[in-house]
């Protein structure tokens, strides 16, 4: 071939004679005009799409229905072809996106044909990025298969065909419908603690607009149900939510993901895609101490005359973990919010240990048994020590029987879990010997320290006060896992220097000690009698801590603000 007619390296021209279309080498000035200009990256159904349906405008602040444009087939042959090979696109994408991970989530997309509905299902168990076309399922409305996957017809529909069913009768306009096992709405789902809570309420994000049928200004309320341990026993609970919320596009399953649908494949994506921005949202907010279904009280737009809920709730009544959204109902919400250090105005933090700043199994799983394991030896290694007559009174304060040795009085406190003063100085002294001999390191969560830090930064002094003894609560801290905090700590408090945790007056002593008004203190503990104590005491903000295996909490722990972590309380 001479040099005239070599055309190998031009793109359209060599070894195709031209009929290369330019589409085909995006890299090429004309290859890109032609790609962007004619051809969508999505295999469509449709000439066009808007999420603007056709009674609305570009202004429009919320809309519900989206609008698309002409037919792109006629035949039912193409039209199936064409849907099989969206799914196989769509399921790619939610892979890439982290949501369909491990052959988990799924996708069902239904289409007309002469009035007859086709619903195309993804098969079950087979890797999403993997799929094609031929591996997808064609059902009627009645669940019957009308055709199984070209590729392989011994392969199982999805495991949440009965739940796209559930949608598809209850939701009329839906056409397709979404389930992803997206990280973010597992984290949404486990903001309550309690995991109790039967909805999520999220109010003032720009995204809030994807989502269908809300506004910037509106509360979304997204409606939580339990999971179980396979898809279909799902059934029941996501039809009685879809009913219970007629505002509601999407279903979040606790500790699985997320169910979305819509009356396009594209308004589905698009609203799964918000879903998820706005779920992520609120899970950094609420690591930031910001409650995302509380509007924000100053510092952006707010229209106090916009709805923030179809049906109007009454005020004082609560519904889910965040209360309700109505307007009136703002002041309650607001006064429940997590403290911000030193934002909030707040002059110092107060911090009980055991579920607060260091695990409860850490008390109850090494401190506690090493008291039991060492307690002979200790006592052979201090003869003199006399610390028989304290613990008997303290035994007999609680209703005991006069015994007459120091391991007899520590077993009984223990066993009862007595708050003894006397049984602390012990335990102090003992536990000061596995420290300073390496036998004991202190339990501290991750989070402290950089909390510390940062109070120290701001000029927030932190306090510690536990029934443990001064003594005890130093060792912790001088010789934890993350080093020595105590630098970072202002003081102390234990029972004989402020009194017991659960008495009001003790917080009052704390306060005249610190030469600060209550109201000026924050609270932090696990434990509600000494919250509701805190609280009656008139210290400014009483926090419950929720930490793995604490004890879980009643109506009266879910009245107090709640954090998950120390760091929730720094703010500017």
């Amino acid at each position: 071939m001479n040099g005239d007619n070599n055309n190998e390296g031009t793109p359209g021209k060599g070894w195709t004679n031209g009929a290369l279309p330019p589409s085909f080498a995006p890299h090429t000035i004309d290859g890109k005009l032609q790609l962007y200009q004619k051809h969508r990256r999505w295999i469509g159904l449709t000439s066009s799409w808007s999420r603007i349906g056709n009674d609305d405008t570009e202004s429009s602040k919320r809309t519900s229905s989206s609008s698309s444009g002409e037919a792109l087939v006629e035949s039912a042959e193409e039209q199936g072809q064409r849907v099989r090979a969206l799914i196989a696109q769509l399921c790619e994408s939610f892979y890439r996106a982290g949501w369909a991970t491990g052959t988990g989530g799924g996708i069902s997309i239904r289409v007309k044909h002469n009035d007859t509905w086709r619903v195309f299902v993804a098969p079950s168990g087979l890797q999403k990025e993997d799929l094609i076309g031929d591996d997808i399922f064609e059902l009627d409305m009645d669940r019957n298969v009308v055709q199984y996957p070209f590729s392989n017809p011994n392969l199982r529909q999805s495991a949440c065909t009965p739940l796209w069913y559930v949608i598809y009768r209850l939701r009329p306009t839906a056409t397709a419908v979404l389930h992803t096992h997206s990280p973010n709405a597992v984290y949404a789902t486990l903001l309550d603690p309690t995991e109790t809570s039967t909805c999520l309420k999220i109010t003032h994000l720009e995204m809030l607009k994807g989502v269908g049928n809300h506004a910037y200004d509106d509360c979304l309320t997204i409606p939580i149900i339990d999971n179980r341990p396979t898809e279909d026993q799902l059934a029941d609970q996501l039809a009685a939510a879809v009913q219970q919320y007629p505002k509601a596009n999407a279903v979040l399953v606790r500790r699985h993901g997320l169910y979305v649908w819509g009356d396009s494949w594209e308004q589905c994506k698009t609203q799964a895609e918000s879903m998820d921005y706005v779920l992520a949202a609120a899970v950094q907010m609420k690591q930031m101490g910001i409650d995302p279904a509380v509007p924000p009280a100053q510092g952006t737009y707010r229209d106090e005359k916009s709805s923030r809920d179809a049906e109007p709730v009454p005020k004082k009544q609560k519904t889910g973990f965040h209360g309700v959204a109505a307007a009136d109902n703002a002041d309650d919400l607001l006064s429940n919010a997590t403290p911000l250090l030193p934002r909030d105005g707040f002059q110092a933090l107060l911090l009980d240990i055991e579920g607060c700043t260091s695990s409860i199994a850490f008390v109850k799983e090494v401190l506690f048994p090493y008291v039991r394991q060492h307690l002979s030896e200790f006592l052979e290694q201090h003869p003199n020590a006399d610390w028989l007559p304290a613990l008997q009174q303290e035994v007999q304060s609680h209703g005991g029987n006069v015994l007459t040795t120091i391991p007899d009085c520590v077993t009984y406190l223990m066993d009862r879990d007595i708050k003894s003063a006397a049984l602390k100085e012990l335990q102090g002294q003992m536990w000061q010997a596995g420290y300073e001999a390496g036998e004991l390191q202190g339990h501290v969560y991750a989070d402290l320290k950089p909390m510390l830090e940062w109070m120290k930064q701001n000029q927030i002094p932190v306090y510690i006060y536990s029934s443990g003894s001064v003594k005890a609560q130093k060792l912790l801290f001088g010789h934890s896992v993350q080093g020595d905090l105590l630098p970072l700590l202002a003081g102390h408090f234990d029972i004989p220097s402020a009194g017991g945790k659960k008495e009001s007056s003790s917080y009052q002593t704390i306060a005249n000690q610190l030469g600060l008004p209550p109201s000026e203190i924050v609270f932090v503990s696990d434990a509600e009698d000494e919250l509701v104590a805190a609280r009656q005491a008139g210290i400014g903000k009483a926090v419950m801590s929720v930490r793995s295996g604490n004890v879980p909490m009643t109506a009266v722990g879910k009245a107090f603000p709640a954090i998950y972590s120390l760091l929730q309380l720094c703010g500017a």
